[in-house]
């Protein structure tokens, strides 16, 4: 089984190589955001409390990610594995998610880390503005403040995944195939 973190910074390029590891090895992708919006959309009791949260503006707790997410390993037992793409984004996340794989007799493979330097972040996001429309990814000073975030609160997972001799770091620089040939040749070795 192939279960993969993948990782690193607004515009590293983590959507475009999670579709392309999805389609290569057949993984259940697990992103937060899109199981907030199912559990919202099929008012399930997860739903409900997390739309409350939402209104009251707050931030998710921990506990209801974590059991949104073990829905999700519920519903694809015996798949091939996945890739969480967004999640853990803290250090406690990671034990808990590290904990809840352990009870269904899983393990993370391997933290794929992105690593792609400032500058060129700024000017992919700014060009992905351009073709978009958000206006957050126009904006330099807002897209420069998103990568402080992840620096300063995100980043220190990574460290969590090296200690445990997960970490797995690739330039994410260069084609779309480039990348993801690197990552290929990684994923292979726990298939």
């Amino acid at each position: 089984m192939l279960n993969i973190v993948l990782f690193g910074p607004p515009g590293a390029g983590k959507g475009t190589q999670s579709d392309l590891i999805v389609e290569k090895f057949k993984l259940i992708h697990i992103s937060t955001g899109d199981l907030l919006r199912a559990e919202i959309s099929k008012q399930t009791n997860l739903g409900k409390q997390a739309q409350d949260i939402i209104n009251k503006g707050l931030l998710m707790p921990d506990s209801i990610m974590i059991d949104m997410i073990q829905n999700k390993i519920t519903e694809h037992i015996g798949c091939k594995g996945f890739i969480f793409d967004g999640f853990p984004r803290t250090t406690v996340q990671a034990e808990a998610l590290d904990s809840l794989l352990r009870q269904n007799n899983m393990e993370i493979s391997t933290m794929i880390s992105l690593e792609v330097d400032t500058p060129i972040i700024v000017e992919r996001i700014l060009k992905r503005g351009a073709i978009s429309g958000r206006s957050d990814d126009k904006n330099e000073t807002i897209i420069l403040q998103r990568i402080s975030e992840y620096n300063h609160k995100t980043a220190p997972v990574k460290e969590f995944y090296k200690k445990c001799n997960k970490l797995t770091e690739i330039q994410g620089v260069g084609t779309i195939q480039e990348i993801f040939s690197k990552i290929e040749k990684v994923c292979s070795t726990f298939v």
